[in-house]
């Protein structure tokens, strides 16, 4: 709901009307020796006004008619001008900034017929020309009430605007930082498992095999401490937004060493003709990772391809083509799990996307990646990483 205008405290509102009506009606009357002398009840309709005034919060519909009423009850009665009519100025004011828009017309109309009214009973020229004036002012207090509303109004929608971007930026980033200590813990946790499953297997009877195993376990576990600790650190208050050193395609040999060492034969191809952006490489490194990680894990293969294309020249340039695969049971029919979504997220962030195929025997995942994608903005990713086509999932098999 959109906040309204709220202006000044009430209480201070209340207090400096009343004494500005008392005191300065106490002063006019002075030099007003032909109109009627002010007594208790010329004060206590000069105090029911402002008194009016403190109902605009808790009840606006009573305030703006009870200031009216004793204003003019007290022009009527006949008591001396002054600055009686204040209250029921910040009356209109605060009604129709309060958005009570057909309540203030309909009582500044019926306070426009009762001074007209009197004028004409009068018959005095001088005073109608008073009284136009005073019609005029009338209107102006609306209008001015209006504008103070639709001031609050813009500020408010402002405001909620700006929240909701940056609830968006908060948004992105959790999935930003969940995505990548989904893929840091998952891929090291599995060649860890197929390591120590190795170890446990090989006990006592190959002692080399035994001692290199458990190498490949420390080693993989030391790194992935280390970047877990690099993400997490990103959620201290002193830490930069993104972790320093974000992987990219250098670090590729260092997965297919993973992979190989558990018992993955792996082929690594790579045919890049042009710069490729940082925010690119992290994310087909992360999509590789990944793929090697459901193969390790899932899929049961022994060998595994990795190719990286960027054409020069050519329908291929300006993207990064990302395939990997492999020849074990496929995914047909399992359940998406986590890892998937983290690949189409990323993709879609560079406004890429992810396709996941079957082969005779084995399985497929292809990323194109947009070299100019990496510059869109967090709401374009947003938007996008809800638009791909989901993969087909694979009997009694999930891959993460």
């Amino acid at each position: 709901m959109q906040r309204r205008f709220q202006g000044p405290p009430t209480a201070f509102v209340v207090i400096a009307v009343a004494v500005v009506q008392v005191v300065g009606t106490v002063f006019a009357a002075g030099r007003q020796p032909g109109h009627r002398p002010l007594d208790l009840v010329a004060f206590g309709l000069l105090l029911a006004g402002p008194a009016a005034l403190s109902l605009r919060r808790r009840a606006p519909g009573v305030m703006l008619p009870v200031a009216a009423a004793a204003t003019i009850t007290y022009l009527l009665a006949g008591y001396p001008w002054g600055p009686a009519p204040l209250s029921l100025a910040l009356a209109i004011v605060f009604s129709a900034a309060a958005g009570r828009r057909w309540q203030t017309w309909i009582v500044v109309g019926a306070c426009a017929a009762v001074l007209l009214g009197v004028v004409a009973a009068g018959g005095d020229e001088g005073a109608l020309v008073r009284a136009v004036a005073g019609v005029s002012w009338l209107v102006i207090l609306v209008l001015l009430g209006e504008g103070a509303r639709l001031r609050g109004e813009r500020v408010a929608e402002r405001r909620q605007q700006q929240e909701s971007r940056e609830q968006a930026a908060r948004d992105e980033y959790r999935l930003t930082l969940a995505r990548d200590i989904h893929d840091v813990v998952a891929h090291s946790l599995s060649m860890i498992n197929v390591r120590a499953s190795v170890a446990l297997h090989l006990g006592d009877r190959d002692p080399e095999q035994f001692r290199s195993a458990l190498e490949a376990i420390k080693s993989a576990s030391k790194e992935s401490l280390d970047e877990v600790r690099q993400l997490l650190g990103v959620l201290r208050d002193d830490a930069p937004l993104r972790p320093a050193a974000a992987p990219g395609l250098g670090k590729l040999p260092e997965l297919m060493d993973h992979a190989r060492r558990a018992g993955i034969e792996v082929r690594f191809d790579e045919r890049i003709g042009q710069p490729v952006p940082g925010a690119v490489q992290e994310t087909a490194y992360r999509i590789v990772q990944e793929a090697l990680t459901n193969v390790v894990r899932h899929a049961g293969a022994r060998h595994a391809a990795v190719v990286l294309e960027a054409a020069a020249a050519g329908p291929e340039t300006g993207r990064l083509t990302v395939t990997v695969d492999d020849d074990g049971r496929g995914a047909a029919g399992a359940a998406e799990g986590n890892g998937v979504t983290g690949m189409r997220e990323r993709a879609a962030a560079l406004g890429g996307s992810v396709q996941f195929l079957p082969l005779e025997p084995g399985w497929r995942v292809r990323a194109v990646l947009p070299l100019t994608g990496a510059s869109r903005s967090g709401a374009s990713r947003s938007t996008a990483s809800n638009s791909g086509a989901r993969a087909a999932p694979a009997p009694g098999e999930e891959r993460q």
